[in-house]
């Protein structure tokens, strides 16, 4: 049975049955004045308006689109949103105001116009999948909808403003929602371009200013005033939030007419020199357009002496907050590329910010310690200053982190260790035996909450103190990840601070905190490689990876493989001499591909796994060879991904080089015939275009030939003898795509290294075109692509199974380079190897030598003197 979906007609004829009662009962409840209104009338409503809400999430149905239905929910609405509700009616203190009945009611049925609108009734942002269901509606709504909408959301704003009404938060964000919304269309557009210079002055700056509820906060919890003024995901449903999204889609969408005239807006603020809350306000505006103010050619270049005119003299206020939104605008105008023409401002500006870093209150600490990450960053005269002193910022900025749990200064910190790795390197051990102690305990707060949340508690879950615990833990990780980067070119204190680390590692995984296991791999992988070793205290987590893999953690293979693949590689020693490790990593290898709980991708995480056990331990890997091979050929025909296919039959393509004759005993062992239908898949893979498009996969393939080419003849089955001689013309196909695939390999290198310096600056951000047209920004196609996967993904689960394979694989992408990954075979010559393997094919099968040789043709024949003669040269080149 298909699952239920909105779509299905089950929801479209409850709506036509039952919504049209719905809304008289509503209108009906709104006879009662509210003042004298039964506590009842209110709820009922706002359940009525609740559930409406909830049935346009997705879709809206034909019935609504109608005029029967839009238009008495339309009116039920308007009359909701205009309804003024006497002070008596609802509480007196305004928190119990905004969960009062009558203010949920009217929260939906803002909400109810704004999703109309937003999702179904802009025809200009309207994405493509969407437009046969709902251009018409979008039309109609847009030209006798939207403009009352508009009309009557700035009654409420004149209101509010006014001081004559009252409105609840939720109500304010839902009106900044709409007002932004209106931006983009050219139809919406010529409503608010009249009123977009008073809406901002009147009801936007108010609420970017220094409030009373905001020193509140700042007194009884100023973590918490930090953590909602920087972290856009922690308050983005407010009306500061929406307020600050409503000036940002002004100014970067409809630039032309809006950017100046809220730069004189604000600059008129602060040359009149207001009260310290309006300052901070003007301020306030000022950061949040600051990645757009490096951008204006007409504006970036003034932004210099704007910081020394009217930011600089507020590091000497006695108001710390105006201290705080000093350091925040220093630190968004720098972090936007801000190039100081006069090196003594920036002088200025880094001495008061460094003295910041020791001021008395949290906030403003907080915030010097984000511009100095940013000064030091972008200027090489700031960061040769801080260098003498970087111990003690490191130590502040540790001490901060610790105080407020706040994700954000551990980057400060990882910034500020990759930027002076050279000082620091003395004491990186000191340094990460901190973080280390940070880290344990963050963990052990967090086992601690989970221990003594037995039972689901909400309050915890929606307060999310357990979840601020992780994101602070994982941005210690990231900074200790960083610190071992720092030191991988002095082995002794690598060494140190590996043994340091171990124990978070260990604790995290006997603890199963699996939201930190990313982070923690990472660790063991990053450890691992640069040290090129295995350390006697890094087996254990070898093997508790082992029994986290086998239970709860099956789910991380993925994070998981590049540890274990180090492990095996730089660990062969002991993987020789320990039975039951190798066993450990072969039952890896066989869950991954074996387990229903796990998917193809972790299948070909299972399938490197076991290439990395044949190449690094040849001759040790006997007892398990047959169990990799009946493993391997029971995917060989269900694999439906390009990428598991490869990587399947590269396996048994490892079996054959690690011991040919017994790979091709066993396979024949299991049924005769079988190393035929290998051999088939083999070659169909070598002689078709681009399917062993690696590097990787081509000298693979090159060497398991030579293994072939060297077997003594009389191990090779019956099934496959006639087409013995072949193995030389493959061999020679793969050495013909060879160059270009390194060639390929090598451009792709370069290009990863230009990207990676590569600033990432965005032009876009600004639109001076016309002013008067339709917007279409990146958010417009990011939503664009959503509703468009959406349709995709609906339109083949509504299509029966057909169970074609091929169907299946049109949707994959091709198996890219692995840049990262290092092989046994990477300082393999594939050509000297070749001519060995020719060689030693001529003495001792002639006849099959002969019959592989003469049957080339003229181009072949060319191309064997061609590696011929590379492989001769490369030999004489390391003699």
């Amino acid at each position: 049975m298909r699952s239920f979906r909105q779509t299905t007609d089950i929801l479209p004829q409850l709506i036509v049955q039952l919504f049209p009662t719905l809304v008289n009962i509503a209108s009906q409840l709104l006879n009662s004045p509210p003042a004298n209104a039964n506590q009842e009338i209110p709820l009922m409503l706002h359940l009525i308006l609740k559930t409406y809400k909830t049935s346009i999430v997705m879709h809206l149905s034909a019935h609504q689109q109608s005029a029967e239905s839009l238009v008495p929910w339309g009116r039920l609405l308007f009359q909701v949103v205009n309804l003024q509700i006497p002070k008596e009616a609802v509480p007196e203190d305004e928190e119990d105001r905004e969960r009062s009945e009558w203010w949920k009611a009217k929260k939906w049925a803002y909400g109810i116009l704004g999703r109309l609108f937003n999702r179904f009734g802009n025809p200009s942002q309207l994405p493509s999948s969407m437009q046969q269901e709902y251009a018409t509606f979008s039309q109609h709504f847009v030209a006798t909808f939207a403009p009352e909408i508009f009309s009557i959301y700035l009654q409420q704003v004149e209101l509010f403003v006014s001081g004559q009404a009252w409105l609840s938060r939720k109500c304010q964000y839902q009106i900044f929602n709409f007002f932004t919304e209106c931006v983009k269309p050219k139809s919406t557009w010529s409503m608010v371009k009249p009123q977009f210079e008073n809406l901002v002055s009147s009801y936007v700056f108010p609420q970017l200013c220094f409030s009373p509820a905001k020193q509140e906060q700042w007194q009884a919890d100023p973590i918490e005033f930090v953590r909602g003024s920087v972290d856009e995901y922690e308050s983005y449903d407010t009306p500061v939030a929406s307020a600050t999204t409503f000036l940002l889609s002004l100014a970067s969408n409809r630039t032309k007419v809006a950017f100046m005239p809220i730069l004189t807006f604000i600059n008129r603020v602060l040359q009149t020199k207001p009260a310290a809350p309006q300052r901070f306000g003007a301020l306030n505006m000022t950061a949040a357009l600051g990645q757009f103010l490096m951008r204006h050619p007409e504006v970036k270049n003034n932004m210099e002496q704007f910081l020394v005119q009217h930011v600089l003299p507020e590091f000497g206020s006695t108001e710390p907050y105006m201290r705080y939104i000093a350091c925040e605008v220093l630190g968004t105008i720098e972090k936007s590329g801000l190039q100081w023409a006069n090196e003594e401002n920036l002088r200025s500006h880094f001495t008061a910010v460094a003295a910041c870093l020791d001021d008395p209150e949290l906030p403003v600490r907080v915030q010097a310690a984000l511009a100095l990450t940013e000064m030091v960053t972008l200027h090489e005269s700031v960061k040769d200053a801080v260098a003498p002193q970087v111990g003690k910022v490191i130590q502040s900025l540790l001490k901060l982190a610790e105080e407020t749990d706040l994700d954000m200064l551990n980057s400060c910190m990882e910034t500020m260790v990759d930027r002076y790795q050279t000082e620091l390197m003395p004491v990186a051990a000191e340094l990460t035996a901190r973080l280390c102690e940070t880290y344990t305990r963050l963990a052990r707060e967090s086992i601690a909450a989970d221990e003594d949340g037995g039972a689901v508690d909400m309050d915890r879950i929606m307060e999310g103190d357990d979840s601020d615990k992780v994101f602070a833990a994982m941005g210690v990780a990231k900074t200790i990840t960083t610190v071992v980067a720092s030191v991988d070119a002095a082995p002794e204190i690598l060494a140190q601070v590996q043994e340091i680390i171990i124990p978070i590692i260990s604790l995290t995984l006997e603890n199963k905190l699996l939201d930190l296991f990313d982070n923690m791999y990472e660790l063991v992988d990053s450890l691992t490689f640069k040290t090129r070793a295995i350390s006697p205290n890094m087996w254990p987590i070898f093997e508790l990876t082992y029994k986290l893999f086998k239970s709860d953690a099956i789910d991380f293979l993925d994070e998981m493989l590049p540890s274990l693949d180090n492990f095996v590689s730089f660990g062969g020693d002991v993987f020789k001499a320990r039975p039951d490790y190798r066993q450990m990593a072969l039952d890896i290898y066989t869950t991954a591909i074996s387990s229903d709980h796990l998917g193809e991708n972790d299948a070909v995480n299972g399938c490197k796994l076991a290439e990395s056990l044949l190449l690094n331990l040849r001759g040790h890997m006997d007892d398990g060879l047959q169990t990799i091979i009946t493993t391997a050929l029971g995917v060989i025909d269900k694999a439906n991904t390009v990428s598991l296919r490869l990587a399947n039959l590269e396996v048994l393509i490892n079996c054959v080089l690690y011991n040919p004759a017994a790979t091709l005993h066993i396979m024949e062992a299991i049924q005769p015939g079988t190393s035929r239908v290998f051999f088939d898949k083999w070659f169909e893979a070598i002689n078709a275009d681009n399917r062993l498009p690696r590097v990787h996969d081509k000298k693979l393939s090159i060497m398991a030939l030579c293994a072939l080419m060297e077997m003594d003849p009389a191990a090779v089955p019956e099934a496959i003898k006639e087409g013995w001689p072949q193995i030389v013309s493959g061999a020679l196909k793969i050495f013909k795509d060879l160059p270009a695939a390194i060639a390929a390999r090598k451009a792709l290198e370069t290009s990863f290294q230009t990207d990676s310096d590569y600033e990432d600056i965005d032009d876009g951000l600004l639109n001076f075109g016309d002013e008067e047209e339709d917007v279409w920004d990146a958010d417009s196609a990011y939503i664009e692509m959503l509703a468009n996967e959406g349709a995709r993904l609906r339109e083949k689960h509504d299509r029966p199974l057909e169970g074609d394979e091929e169907s299946i694989s049109t949707e994959e992408s091709e198996v890219d380079e692995e840049l990262g990954y290092i092989s046994p075979l990477d300082i393999v010559d594939p050509y000297v190897s070749f001519k060995q393997a020719l060689t030693a094919f001529q003495m001792k099968d002639g006849n099959n030598y002969q019959r592989g040789t003469t049957s080339l043709g003229p181009e072949q024949q060319a191309l064997l003197m061609e590696v011929m003669r590379v492989a001769e040269e490369h030999t004489q080149l390391s003699a």
